[in-house]
């Protein structure tokens, strides 16, 4: 697939073909250990089942995006040895498509404007699952006075429950949890949850593998995919990387950057991560050498649920 895809229709006519698996991190920053252990896992998963790997950069939020990032993170995927299969898929080229997607939920009458402020949501709303929720205001029409702002999806009660292949069963309301909850924001940008949902069908994903700071997210996506009609997915979250403080590895909580130079020991010490048991005498083996023995052994059951302090 191109950079600028095929076309919609097209897209959308694809049908999955055994496993196709992804990685997809935001060009905010280069990669850190957190990234990495992601990358990995979820390459050797789409690899030891003989599948596809794809990437794409997740660049809908043009102001957050660091100056040269995206370049660094296929620098480090390649340095470190995964290497994926087609042309780099960028989220900032796909509008389109994800016009399509909104236009589709608003004549199931799905949607909704909303003119709520992110102060008025958090004055009115409750806490819910690590996020405040809304609280509707606008589901029966904005106030006099007020402008739309976002697009938020009109929920209905809905209960959903799918297997984490990592977490096991999992059950949420989005309704009780999150609220209506946006899919386009006050500042033009499409949503995440949107996006991820329609590039996900679009590229015939049919597994994803990500950090578990995303499980919350995963019903409301599943959501999604079901109101569009879109095949469904499988799941694996992964435990989060932390700091000495407790806090998750991001570019937020300035992680160190990847060292490319020394990408046979990080590789090997994400394998120690990830709970694989690398042989010690593959310690310092080239990437190529280290992730043919990850493949041939992956054991996605022997991946822990938390992880001990990462302290650099």
């Amino acid at each position: 697939m191109g950079n600028d895809g095929p076309s919609a229709d097209a897209e959308r006519g694809r049908y999955r073909v055994g496993y196709r698996g992804r990685f997809a991190p935001s060009p905010t920053g280069p990669l850190h250990r957190g990234s990495l252990l992601t990358a990995t896992a979820s390459y050797l998963d789409a690899r030891a089942a003989g599948g596809a790997w794809l990437l794409r950069m997740e660049d809908l939020d043009r102001p957050r995006e660091m100056p040269g990032a995206a370049d660094a993170i296929l620098r480090s995927l390649t340095a470190h040895g995964l290497h994926w299969d087609g042309e780099v898929l960028y989220q900032s080229r796909r509008s389109a498509l994800y016009d399509q997607a909104l236009a589709q939920l608003a004549a199931q009458g799905r949607s909704y404007d909303c003119g709520c402020s992110r102060r008025e949501v958090a004055e009115a709303g409750w806490p819910g699952d690590g996020e405040q929720v809304y609280p509707g205001t606008c589901r029966d029409g904005m106030a006099p006075g007020k402008t739309a702002r976002a697009r938020r999806l009109r929920l209905q009660g809905e209960e959903i429950r799918f297997t984490d292949r990592v977490f096991g069963l999992q059950q949420q309301s989005p309704a009780q949890q999150v609220g209506d909850f946006v899919l386009h924001r006050a500042d033009g940008i499409h949503a995440y949850q949107l996006a991820v949902v329609v590039d996900d069908a679009a590229q015939g994903i049919s597994d994803v593998v990500r950090g578990a700071d995303l499980l919350s997210s995963t019903a409301r996506q599943i959501l999604l995919g079901q109101l569009l009609g879109l095949p469904p997915l499988r799941y694996a979250h992964l435990p989060l990387l932390r700091n000495a403080a407790g806090e998750k590895l991001s570019k937020q909580t300035l992680a160190p950057a990847l060292d490319d130079a020394r990408a046979a020991d990080n590789l090997f010490q994400v394998l120690q991560w990830l709970g694989q048991q690398p042989p010690l005498s593959l310690r310092g083996a080239a990437p190529a050498e280290l992730l043919a023995w990850a493949i041939a052994h992956w054991r996605l059951a022997a991946v822990p649920k938390t992880l001990p302090a990462w302290v650099g």
